[in-house]
């Protein structure tokens, strides 16, 4: 019996569709949402740094690690499967996932950057103002991977972000946190 999908994708897609069910990987996307545990953790150490600004050392530390990468140096059960699925994951899901992903790789290593000036600075509102900004869109953008890997195809462009920062009940960010996510974008 042969399915039809509305979408591109490989020979091998519907045996690994049947593969991923009841599995970590979802089984129309052929994602896991166990790589964003590889971002969490990030965030909520940027959300740290105000009270406790020698986390930055660790934060430093954090570098991005490819899709596989992360599966293949992590424990869940599903690993070997994740990294074998994900070369079969349709376009259509996995090209505005690695989108988000580039985006939120850039905006954490950017993030980093600013708020080691700010820490440098001494003074802790403005880090806590602007981790908690920068924190914000970095997670807005780990909900819209979220949603890539649960079958949507959206990703987040510039506007968006400005949107959210723009909208944020607390503060805005001072200094040039602005301007440094809005660079990530030209």
């Amino acid at each position: 019996m042969s399915e039809e999908f509305d979408f591109e994708h490989d020979d091998e897609y519907p045996a690994y569709r049947e593969r991923c069910m009841g599995s970590n990987v979802n089984e129309q996307t052929l994602l896991a949402t166990d790589y964003l545990n590889h971002f969490n953790e990030l965030v909520m150490t940027l959300e740290m740094l105000a009270d406790m600004p020698e986390l930055l050392e660790e934060a430093k530390l954090w570098e991005p690690k490819p899709y596989k990468d992360h599966f293949r140096d992590s424990t869940i059960a599903d690993k070997e499967l994740a990294i074998e699925a994900y070369d079969h994951a349709p376009p259509k899901f996995k090209e505005p996932f690695e989108q988000n992903i580039s985006k939120i790789n850039k905006l954490i290593l950017t993030s980093v950057e600013r708020l080691e000036i700010d820490i440098q600075t001494g003074d802790f509102e403005l880090v806590r103002s602007n981790a908690s900004a920068l924190s914000k869109v970095i997670q807005r953008i780990m909900d819209m991977c979220s949603a890539n890997i649960h079958g949507s195809e959206t990703t987040m462009d510039q506007s968006e972000i400005d949107n959210i920062i723009g909208a944020d009940p607390e503060p805005e960010p001072v200094g040039n946190a602005q301007a440094d996510i809005d660079a990530l974008f030209d």
